[in-house]
C-alpha cells in the first residue's frame, strides 16, 4: 500500500439499505477496495434500525481505518414520511463517522452523478455502469453499494477543491 495513499469510505444513506464504499486514491489514481450494503430488518423498531446503521459503519471505519468520509445528501422526495426516515438514517451514517473522527465531506445527489456520469439527473444503472468503468476491480452487488462507491470518487475528484475553501 502506497503510505502517501487516502482511503475514502463513501456512504448513500437509506433506511432499509445504507450503501457503503471503500476507494482508495492516490495522486489519480483510483483503486477499488471493497463495497456493500447495511441492511436492516423491517420487522424491527426504527430505533433498532438506526442503531444498527451505526454499529455496522462504526465497525466498517474500525476494519478498514479510512482517511476521510463522503455522504450523498438527503433527496426530498414527494413523501414526507419516507424523506424524514431518510433524513434520519443520514443523521445516525454522519454520526458514527464523526464519532469516529472523520472529516465528513456531502455531497448533492446530482453533484455525484455530473462528476461521475457527466449528467446531473443520471439514471442509477448509468451511475453503476461507469463505477464499473473507472474502478474496474469493483464488484458491485447492489445499486446502494455502486451509489455509494460514486460518493467515494465524487469526493475523491473534489477534496482538493474542499481543502482550499471558497475561491
Amino acid at each position: 500500500m502506497n503510505i502517501d495513499a487516502i482511503r475514502i469510505l463513501g456512504v448513500d444513506p437509506g433506511l432499509r439499505n445504507t450503501g457503503w464504499g471503500l476507494i482508495e486514491i492516490a495522486g489519480s489514481r483510483l483503486s477499488f477496495l471493497e463495497c456493500g450494503s447495511i441492511q436492516t430488518d423491517s420487522a424491527t423498531s426504527l430505533a433498532e434500525r438506526l442503531a444498527s446503521i451505526h454499529c455496522a459503519l462504526t465497525a466498517l471505519v474500525e476494519r478498514n481505518g479510512p482517511h476521510e468520509a463522503a455522504v450523498e445528501e438527503t433527496f426530498v422526495n414527494s413523501d414526507p414520511q419516507s424523506t424524514l426516515k431518510l433524513g434520519q438514517a443520514r443523521g445516525v451514517a454522519l454520526a458514527a463517522l464523526a464519532l469516529k473522527s472523520l472529516p465528513v465531506a456531502e455531497y448533492a445527489a446530482n453533484l455525484v452523478k455530473k462528476t461521475v456520469v457527466g449528467v446531473g439527473h443520471a439514471e442509477k444503472n448509468q451511475v453503476a455502469v461507469m463505477v464499473k468503468m473507472l474502478l474496474p476491480a469493483s464488484d458491485v452487488a447492489s445499486p446502494d453499494a455502486a451509489d455509494a462507491l460514486a460518493v467515494a470518487i465524487c469526493h475523491a475528484q473534489h477534496r482538493r477543491a474542499r481543502a482550499r475553501g471558497p475561491a
